[in-house]
């Protein structure tokens, strides 16, 4: 939209809403203080602010093609994550689509404040455009990857990928990433065995995620190590389309989302879209808030 970040957004949120057969809203965060009362805005710069922010939100909606149904919003809220949140729960969004900041992380991914206060706390899946998406020509997903993580059972991380790589027409890719860490394994003897433990670990997430899709769904599967999660994720074969989806850290929140140390590693060399999903709830979650 106004700015690089948010057209990489835009194109992020265009091709996913058109693989999938979804609406497009478009927001805008405006500070509340820069309004009077009942959000009507009279003379001066407050005027100039929200008349400037209508026009970037109808150059957006413009760039929209036809077929896709779209929206647009201005809100008002002091924490500008907070107001996106806000705002695609009142939606009822199924994701929140964001792009990536002139500064932050090295590489194509580069996590600003907004960003990263969304991915400590959003309650619905966010998803990360990685800087340069504008001037793709790539229309819909073509791949999708599920990163299997070191625990099983996150079905809602599945779901998603199931329904992306069903709506992009092309079997589910698997991965499960190992990291064989020297501070772990030091000694060369040990090296082999660190590496079937770690290998006979992912096979058993592997199958676990296997055992909970849908019946006869096209699924493939890669386990793939490096000294580093890094140059692990470095090893797979990625293409212009693909799309990535994680779960959140053991660490979130029930049904809130909070980046893990191997997602945050994967961004640093990704160069396509990622999809964090929210922790789902628990039955150890809900024992919890049944305590008195």
């Amino acid at each position: 939209m106004a700015t690089p970040s948010g057209e990489d957004g835009l194109e992020l949120g265009i091709r996913l809403a058109r693989t999938v057969g979804a609406q497009l809203d478009i927001v805008i965060v405006l500070p509340p203080d820069r309004v009077l009362p009942g959000m009507v805005p009279i003379g001066g710069y407050e005027e100039i602010l929200t008349e400037r922010a209508n026009e970037w939100l109808q150059q957006a909606a413009a760039r929209v093609p036809e077929e896709i149904e779209t929206t647009t919003h201005v809100v008002f809220n002091e924490s500008f994550a907070q107001g996106l949140l806000t705002e695609a729960e009142r939606l009822d969004a199924e994701v929140i689509v964001v792009g990536a900041a002139g500064d932050g992380l090295i590489g194509r991914h580069s996590i600003g404040s907004v960003t990263g206060e969304l991915l400590h706390c959003s309650t619905v899946p966010l998803a990360l455009a990685p800087r340069g998406l504008r001037d793709s020509t790539v229309e819909r997903v073509r791949d999708v990857t599920l990163a299997i993580g070191t625990r099983p059972g996150d079905g809602l991380a599945l779901d998603t990928s199931v329904l992306a790589s069903r709506a992009a027409g092309t079997p589910l890719r698997l991965v499960s990433l190992v990291a064989l860490d020297p501070i772990f394994g030091s000694m060369r003897e040990e090296d082999g065995s660190l590496r079937d433990r770690a290998h006979a670990h992912a096979r058993l997430m592997f199958d676990a995620a296997k055992a909970v899709l849908p019946e006869g769904f096209p699924v493939t599967s890669t386990i793939t190590d490096g000294s580093t999660i890094e140059e692990a994720v470095n090893k797979l074969e990625w293409h212009e389309g693909d799309l990535i989806v994680v779960g959140s850290s053991r660490l979130a929140p029930p049904r809130r989302l909070f980046l893990g140390s191997t997602a945050a590693k994967m961004l640093r060399v990704l160069e396509v879209p990622m999809i964090v999903i929210p922790r789902p709830e628990t039955a150890s979650d809900a024992e919890e808030e049944a305590q008195p």
